[in-house]
């Protein structure tokens, strides 16, 4: 094929899909129980905690299941720091601020820098998806303290 002919069949392409979202925008998703809630044991809103902190996820009216296990009225924790917006009709991300805990976990130890954060749970299915309604935890914000060993990444300490 001749470049003249790449071009025709990309302008075709390009005919055929003008508007047409390449990914799906949202998901199919699991229904939550009515009654389900997810909410913080450990910390508590507020308070101030010297890094690292434990923390203790709660829930109310459904399971608990790892990741990849497909079970009616189940789901594993995610724990979202300074997260402001989210799309719950897309899979969780994985990265400092959306951190899973797909082998159902229920408490971790957790690292975070000097300074105020935010914290939310949001319990999601088998592929990382948020249910319909979501089970989402109220933000609460706490304010960490650099523990003796807390270093930044640049090697320095605060």
């Amino acid at each position: 094929m001749d470049q003249s002919q790449h071009l025709l069949i990309a302008a075709v392409v390009l005919i055929l899909f003008a508007g047409q979202p390449l990914i799906s925008e949202e998901l199919p998703r699991s229904k939550s129980p009515a009654d389900a809630q997810v909410y913080f044991i450990h910390p508590k809103d507020g308070a101030t905690l010297t890094s690292p902190v434990h923390v203790v996820f709660g829930l109310k009216g459904m399971g608990v299941a790892p990741a990849g296990i497909e079970k009616q009225g189940t789901g594993h924790h995610h724990l979202l720091i300074d997260v402001e917006e989210i799309n719950y009709g897309l899979p969780i991300g994985k990265d400092s601020q959306h951190r899973h805990f797909g082998g159902g976990q229920t408490e971790a130890l957790i690292e975070l820098s000097p300074g105020e954060h935010s914290l939310q749970l949001l319990v999601a299915d088998h592929l990382h998806i948020p249910h319909d309604p979501p089970v989402i935890s109220e933000k609460i914000t706490q304010g960490f303290t650099a523990s003796p060993f807390w270093r930044r990444a640049d090697g320095g300490a605060d």
